[in-house]
């Protein structure tokens, strides 16, 4: 990706998540996240992980937006009201962006490869094949191809592949988590709006 396209996506996703946080209107604030999506996509894109950028459109700026905005537009929220600002809320906040910052350097300073390298896809072929016993000869193993490790062997990357086969096997717990946690959220979502009887 050319220097000055990166920068411009990475400033839209910037100033978009920035006026998530600062802009009092929830529906502006909801239009900004839509801008910042925007941004992060571009930036998939130029990363050659093409399938995670178009779900970003698709997916987050698209559905998941929608349904922010009509539950937005559903809660009625007031903004008239200014309410005196909490201490107890700021200082969660601040500690969710140290921990935040914290795991990030952890990511960062364990990552194996600190160097910027060219990516050498039909090295990596060989990682994601499967192995199988030999009928017949116990204890011996062979290993047998994969069609991801075709796609790597032919100098392609599969993104779509990559990302199912990271998501069902090394993050598979944390997937299942956070659909629980979605369902909470709508079901509480369907509690909040409803009106109370007198």
């Amino acid at each position: 990706m050319p220097s000055p396209i990166f920068w411009l996506f990475a400033l839209i996703m910037l100033f978009g998540a920035a006026a998530v946080v600062f802009l009092p209107n929830p529906v502006a604030s909801a239009m900004s996240m839509v801008a910042s999506f925007v941004g992060l996509a571009g930036l998939f894109i130029g990363l050659n992980a093409y399938f995670a950028g178009i779900i970003q459109i698709l997916v987050y700026a698209g559905a998941i937006m929608v349904l922010f905005i009509f539950i937005i537009m559903l809660l009625d929220l007031n903004t008239d009201k200014k309410r005196a600002p909490k201490m107890m809320p700021l200082f969660a906040g601040l500690g969710i962006v140290i921990a935040f910052t914290i795991q990030l350097i952890g990511v960062i300073s364990t990552t194996p490869n600190k160097e910027m390298a060219a990516l050498n896809l039909p090295a990596a072929a060989e990682h994601y094949m499967n192995t199988v016993p030999v009928e017949g000869k116990p204890g011996e193993t062979i290993k047998v191809a994969t069609q991801i490790s075709n796609n790597l062997s032919d100098n392609t990357l599969p993104d779509v592949h990559l990302i199912g086969l990271s998501l069902f096997t090394e993050y598979n717990l944390p997937l299942q988590i956070l659909g629980v946690l979605l369902l909470v959220a709508t079901v509480g979502v369907v509690v909040l709006s409803k009106k109370q009887i007198p």
